[in-house]
């Protein structure tokens, strides 16, 4: 049986490896992109891929919900950078204003370790089945590739999240956190990752968070 990281595509063949995928310690990671166990999936024999029982493949309709400060603040803060890298001046600095008006209106906003959780759940269940949803009804390859991205780079969080939730303050004792300036992935570790697992741009365009 073969496995695969549905962030990176990293594919774990037991037979290839000796080891049943079952018998990994619960501590293993993606050796691609450093996700957990959970973030694979087992491919069929017709190399299709099953999704697993956490269902991290699940479809759903979208629900309006009221979106925090912080949240709103994170929106206009890529927004600004996906206008930048459009070349569109005016609508970066706007949106950047905006990002910078809901991060004063968030100070001191709860984001406690649930309730991120929830959220990137949330997110994984239903808005991005949605948004595939749109954007293939309208053809809109850009939106179908940004919407991959941004798709793997919520797995990586619900990854990280969880370990934190294991591990806490220890997961991050001696190493660095960094973040891809071009799609958001998150890496941990003493060095950026030579190429992002995502998005596929060199380690130099990662930038190092303190």
């Amino acid at each position: 049986m073969k496995y695969i990281c549905s962030i990176c595509g990293y594919v774990y063949d037991e037979e290839a490896e000796g080891v049943p995928f079952d018998g990994l310690p619960d501590d293993w990671t993606c050796p691609g992109c450093g996700a957990e166990k959970a973030m694979f999936d087992p491919q069929e024999e017709s190399g299709t891929v099953r999704p697993d029982s956490a269902g991290h493949r699940g479809s759903g309709t979208g629900t309006r919900t009221r979106l925090s400060p912080a949240i709103l603040s994170i929106v206009f803060s890529n927004l600004a950078r996906g206008s930048g890298k459009q070349y569109q001046g005016d609508e970066e600095r706007l949106y950047g204003e905006l990002s910078s008006y809901f991060s004063s209106l968030a100070d001191g906003e709860d984001a406690d370790l649930d309730r991120l959780q929830a959220l990137v759940a949330e997110d994984l269940a239903q808005r991005f089945p949605a948004a595939l949803a749109m954007a293939q009804e309208r053809g809109d390859r850009g939106a179908l590739r940004a919407r991959l991205w941004a798709e793997k780079v919520s797995r990586i969080v619900s990854s990280l999240l969880s370990r934190y939730a294991r591990e806490g303050e220890a997961m991050l004792e001696g190493r660095q956190v960094w973040v891809c300036s071009v799609c958001g992935f998150i890496h941990i570790g003493d060095d950026a990752p030579g190429m992002c697992p995502v998005c596929k741009v060199p380690g130099w365009k990662f930038d190092r968070v303190s």
